[in-house]
C-alpha cells in the first residue's frame, strides 16, 4: 500500500471501540501507520499476533489499542515486556495518554530506580504492568507482583530482549502467566529463537509483516566512510559543523561513549551520554535534555538503539559499527521516523570492509562508500546488496550534488578510490 493510499485510511473501521476512537482522535492521531492498519483489526478480535516491523513505525499503538479493548472485553489485566528502561518509559507515557482518562491504572517496573514507589503502585492493583524482565522477576520473587490475572501479554522488541540475554527470564514469565490469554509479539527481525517462542507460547498466531526483516527506512539516506581509527574524531568534528540539527552518535562501548562525549564538549558542542554506567536519573535527564534542546548531541551505546523516541533527529552517526550487525537497522531507525527524512553516516575501519558487505546483505541495498575527504570509493564487488535492490544511500537527491558540499555527500566529479 502506498503512502498516499494509507493517508486516506482512518482508525475508524479497524474494529476499535468508540471510546478508544475518541481518545485516538483527541491525541491527534489521524491516519494509521502500516503496522497499525494491519495488526489492529486482527488483534482487536483477540487473535494472537506476530508483528514484524522496523523501529519507528508505530508499534506502540498497534498493540496498546487492542490490549485496552481486549482487557475491557475480558475483564483481565495486561502485561507489556520490553528490553530497556527507556523503551518501557515511552510505552507507559503513551498508555497513560491513551488509557488514563478512561480510569485505567498503569505501573512501570524498571531497574535503576527506587523500587518502593513501584511496590506501592502494585498494591493498588494496576490494570497494566509495563516492565523490563529483570525487575518484574524481582517483584515476582518478593511476592509483590502476581501474573495470575493477566489476560493480554505483549512482548515488544522481542529480538532485542533475546540479544540482551533475557531468554531465561522470558521463559520464567511465560510459564507463569495464564495459558488462556492473548499474546502479541512484536519484533524488527524474526530469528529462529523468536519463531520458537511463537510456536511454543502462542496459539496459531497470525503474522503481520510490513517490511522484510532487516529492511531500513526508505526515508533514511545512508553513507559509509572508510576511516582509520585515529581519524574518526576529526571526521566527526567536521560533521558536527556541517550538520546543524540534533545528532545521535553511537559508540560500541560505554567507556568509548563517555570519552567521546567529553571530546565533543571540548569541540564546543553541548553533549550528553547514555549507557549502562549512567544511573536511571542521569539517563532520563540526558533524554529530556536531548529532546528539549539542552543537548544538541547525544552519545550512546546500543542500549539506546531502540530506546530513544525523539522526533526530528537530523543525523545518526555510527562512530563504531555495532557488534551485532543487525543493530545497524535499529540505530539508523532513530532518524527518519514517522515519514520524515533523515541521514545516517557510519564510520568503518579499513579492516571492516567485510562488515560493510554483511550490512548490505542485511538491508538489501548498496551503500555509498567514501574516503574521509568525501571521495567516492569504487567498489570491486556488489554482491552484498542483493539483486536489483536500489540503493537508499546518497546517490540521488541531496547526495547527488557536484563539487565538495558536506563531508558525507557524494561527489560526482574527480577520481574514485578502489578497495
Amino acid at each position: 500500500m502506498s503512502r498516499d493510499e494509507l493517508e486516506k485510511k482512518e482508525f475508524y473501521g479497524l474494529g476499535i471501540a468508540p471510546t478508544l476512537l475518541e481518545r485516538i482522535e483527541a491525541l491527534g492521531f489521524k491516519h494509521p501507520t502500516p503496522i497499525q492498519f494491519k495488526a489492529i483489526p486482527i488483534a482487536c478480535t483477540g487473535e494472537d499476533v506476530v508483528g514484524i516491523a522496523q523501529t519507528g513505525t508505530g508499534k506502540t499503538l498497534a498493540f496498546s489499542i487492542p490490549m485496552l479493548q481486549q482487557m475491557a472485553a475480558r475483564g483481565k489485566k495486561g502485561l507489556i515486556l520490553l528490553p530497556t528502561r527507556e523503551l518501557a518509559i515511552q510505552v507507559e507515557t503513551t498508555l497513560e495518554k491513551l488509557a488514563g482518562p478512561l480510569g485505567l491504572r498503569t505501573v512501570l517496573l524498571i531497574g535503576g530506580v527506587n523500587p518502593n514507589p513501584q511496590i506501592k503502585k502494585l498494591r493498588l492493583k494496576p490494570h497494566v504492568i509495563i516492565a523490563t524482565p529483570g525487575r518484574l522477576i524481582d517483584m515476582m520473587q518478593q511476592k509483590h507482583a502476581r501474573l495470575d490475572q493477566i489476560g493480554v501479554l505483549v512482548l515488544d522488541e522481542a529480538d532485542r530482549m533475546l540479544d540482551m540475554g533475557f531468554a531465561p527470564q522470558l521463559k520464567k514469565i511465560l510459564a507463569t502467566v495464564p495459558s488462556e490469554r492473548q499474546t502479541m509479539l512484536f519484533s524488527a527481525t524474526m530469528p529462529e529463537q523468536i519463531a520458537s517462542i511463537a510456536r511454543q507460547y502462542m496459539k496459531s498466531p497470525l503474522r503481520v509483516e510490513v517490511a522484510p526483516a532487516g529492511t531500513t527506512a526508505e526515508s533514511v539516506e545512508q553513507e559509509m566512510f572508510i576511516v582509520p581509527k585515529n581519524d574518526k574524531t576529526e571526521l566527526l568534528k567536521r560533521l558536527l559543523t556541517e550538520y546543524k540539527g540534533t545528532i545521535l552518535v553511537f559508540c560500541r562501548t560505554k567507556h568509548g561513549a563517555s570519552k567521546l562525549a567529553r571530546s565533543i564538549r571540548g569541540m564546543g558542542h553541548s553533549s550528553a551520554e547514555i549507557h549502562s554506567n549512567r544511573s536511571q536519573n542521569q539517563r532520563q535527564e540526558a533524554l529530556r535534555g536531548f529532546t528539549n534542546g539542552k543537548y544538541r548531541v547525544m552519545v550512546a551505546t546500543d542500549i539506546a538503539a531502540r530506546g530513544i523516541d525523539v522526533k526530528n533527529i537530523e543525523l545518526v552517526v555510527n562512530y563504531d559499527l555495532p557488534d551485532q550487525l543487525e543493530d545497524y537497522v535499529h540505530r539508523i531507525g532513530r532518524t527518519g521516523r514517522a515519514g520524515s527524512t533523515g541521514k545516517a553516516i557510519s564510520f568503518a575501519a579499513p579492516e571492516q570492509k567485510n562488515d560493510i558487505i554483511q550490512i548490505e546483505r542485511l538491508i538489501k541495498a548498496t551503500l555509498t562508500v567514501k574516503t574521509p575527504e568525501g571521495e567516492l570509493i569504487e567498489r570491486k564487488d556488489r554482491a552484498g546488496s542483493g539483486g536489483g535492490s536500489r540503493s537508499r544511500s546518497g546517490g540521488g537527491g541531496r547526495g547527488g550534488r557536484s563539487g565538495g558540499g558536506r563531508p558525507g555527500r557524494a561527489r560526482t566529479r574527480g577520481p574514485s578510490k578502489r578497495y
